[in-house]
């Protein structure tokens, strides 16, 4: 049992090395591999979602691994080959996407309706407080004294 545990967990930490970029797929140029590689970790796999393709197994992220080196072979820069896959397929593409106005709303948004979410509730509290601790004017305690008395 004890070995079968082992070779499972030597299996499963081993498992990139099974995945992702195949032998066909490695550029000659150290340089430009190196390249592709870096480019490969900072873009999504359109399937897999959470995994870039370096990392993906999947047709697609091989397809845009190729993609990536072929652009690299022809002379494009990193910043055009992004631009390019971005262009191409948005901006889910990047795994770290750009700061925009968009992504900065979509990230401030949730922490700014906490602060305001937060400054209404304590405003509403604050005002029950007051409101129970403050009781009765001068004018409407006689005027509740006498209804009593109209009472008796």
């Amino acid at each position: 049992m004890r070995r079968m545990m082992l070779a499972l967990g030597l299996l499963v930490a081993a498992w990139p090395a099974f995945a992702a970029v195949q032998p066909d797929e490695i550029l000659k140029d150290p340089v430009l591999e190196a390249r592709a590689r870096a480019l490969s970790a900072e873009l999504r796999c359109l399937v897999c979602q959470s995994q870039s393709i370096d990392d993906s197994d999947a047709t697609i992220a091989r397809d845009l691994r190729v993609l990536v080196r072929e652009r690299l072979q022809a002379g494009d820069s990193d910043a055009a080959v992004k631009a390019f896959l971005v262009d191409r397929y948005g901006e889910y593409v990047l795994l770290k996407p750009r700061l925009t106005w968009h992504t900065i709303v979509l990230w401030g948004a949730p922490p700014a309706l906490l602060v305001v979410g937060g400054a209404f509730a304590i405003g509403v509290f604050r005002r029950r407080r007051v409101a129970a601790v403050t009781g009765l004017t001068a004018d409407e305690e006689a005027r509740v004294e006498a209804l009593l008395a109209r009472e008796d």
